[in-house]
């Protein structure tokens, strides 16, 4: 009989990408009417000007070393208020959801029914506001916060359910995120609501968030942690690619794709069109949780123990920016993108199917969760199932040239290394803004076209060949 192993393997993570959406909002008056750039710049600027790290600081002054209760209370009330101020009456959506979490915890215990109530209730609530919000185009409105809160609460729930477990019969992994106790609702709440996750991410876990609220989140036992320094680098870090984003996001958009102009160039153009938006596309995203990940490092949330006498920040981060910048292989920029929510895939979902016997299986249900939890747009499934098939195909090429010997040889030829690199990133960066157009243009009228017009354009230029 065949032993699966159940590593979690790099196409399950390829799914995440994309968590989070900055554009423009037809219901939030904060937001109305902006365009994509305009969007992008806008909310990390609020997120940084008025919120997260004034708060961050408020709470390493006054509160790091306070009575726990008040600190769930400052978390929750500050999340809500950032709620109402961006999306107003809405901000009931999420409140609903958490107080019936902590209801279906407190009244279904520690049960497969109860996980099975939270995912289908979790998810439908998101699914019904997707398909009563959506438009055609990027929106910033309740559904934004809300699918990382749903992934928070279903997590929430599998914990709580593997505490109540025999701790010899869990994962070390389960072990380390199984919850023991009883959590409140204030509990609940803060950790729902917690300023600095609460809009975009990154997801953490409950007993995670309960340490920081024991002070237990520091480097230096007894003090407020040493993080102001690494905070401002990830800040710093988020604002270059800010910068960057918003000079020029006015000349490299999706919206080009689907006009004459770009039609009409030539099969080469549209090819680095592609590749060089493909790249540019997701700087919104790394900007996104740059900036939030200081807010998490600042607050203390992003401390990771101590290692050969240095402390990692590194809990909250959702990127490995320099790994996404240099690497030639998709599985390097899977590794280094939506690096949370990645995990929090692979825990909660491939790995709780092992049952069925079938990695490839437990694959497929793993991606078909994360597209319906993006949205209900037909581009997430066709973005999802693309890159998965280029993820195979890169692994097989690679296996290729290891099991022959003259394409060993060659590849193992010092001088063309930087020729070979040069290759595998235009191939690499061309093939993922393939993937991502679907992606980011949602329906399938949209996102054909272009698939067509690089098909023909494919086609004519080897009809001159």
């Amino acid at each position: 009989m065949k032993k699966f192993s159940w590593e979690v393997p790099p196409t399950s993570q390829l799914a995440s990408l994309g968590i989070t959406v900055l554009a423009k909002s037809s219901q939030s008056g904060l937001f109305y009417g902006l365009t994509l750039a305009q969007a992008a710049r806008i909310l990390p600027h609020l997120t940084l000007k008025i919120y997260c790290y004034p708060l961050a600081l408020f709470y390493r002054h006054y509160l790091f070393y306070k009575d726990s209760y008040l600190i769930h209370l400052f978390h929750a009330l500050t999340g809500l208020s950032i709620a109402y101020f961006n999306f107003g009456h809405q901000f009931y959506h999420s409140l609903l959801c958490v107080v019936l979490q902590f209801l279906i915890l407190r009244l279904m215990g520690r049960t497969v029914t109860a996980i099975f109530t939270t995912l289908c209730f979790q998810m439908a609530y998101l699914l019904a506001g997707y398909y009563y919000t959506a438009t055609g185009d990027y929106d910033i409105k309740w559904t934004m916060p809300h699918c990382v809160l749903t992934l928070k609460l279903i997590g929430l729930c599998i914990d709580y359910y593997d505490g109540g477990k025999d701790m010899n019969s869990l994962s070390p992994e389960q072990q380390k995120y199984a919850i023991r106790g009883v959590p409140s609702l204030l509990e609940v709440a803060g950790f729902s609501y917690f300023y600095g996750a609460f809009l975009v991410g990154p997801q953490f876990s409950m007993n995670h968030y309960l340490k920081l609220v024991q002070g237990q989140l520091t480097d230096r036992p007894g003090k407020t942690p040493n993080s102001i320094i690494p905070a401002l680098k990830r800040l710093s870090l988020g604002l270059v690619y800010l910068v960057g984003y918003t000079l020029l996001s006015p000349h490299i958009t999706e919206n080009y794709l689907l006009t004459e102009d770009y039609d009409h160039h030539p099969f080469w153009f549209r090819c680095m069109y592609m590749l060089i938006w493909g790249k540019f596309v997701l700087y919104k995203y790394v900007t996104c949780w740059l900036v939030t990940e200081g807010v998490c490092i600042l607050s203390g949330l992003g401390f990771n123990g101590i290692e050969n006498g240095t402390a990692k920040w590194d809990a909250c981060a959702n990127m490995k920016v320099w790994l996404f910048e240099t690497t030639p292989r998709f599985t390097g920029t899977i590794a280094s993108f939506n690096i949370n929510t990645n995990a929090w895939v692979a825990r909660y979902i491939f790995k709780r199917l092992k049952f069925l016997g079938s990695k490839e299986l437990s694959q497929g249900l793993s991606l078909l969760f994360l597209a319906l939890w993006h949205g209900l747009h037909s581009g997430y499934l066709i973005c999802f199932q693309m890159e998965f098939l280029i993820v195979i195909v890169e692994k097989q090429a690679a296996n290729l040239i290891r099991e022959s010997p003259t394409l060993s040889s060659l590849a193992s030829i010092t001088a063309l290394q930087p020729f070979y690199y040069l290759v595998q990133q235009t191939i690499h960066w061309l093939f993922m803004g393939y993937s991502m157009t679907a992606f980011c243009l949602f329906t399938w009228d949209r996102w054909l076209k272009v698939a067509r017009t690089l098909l023909q354009g494919c086609q004519s230029h080897r009809n001159l060949q």
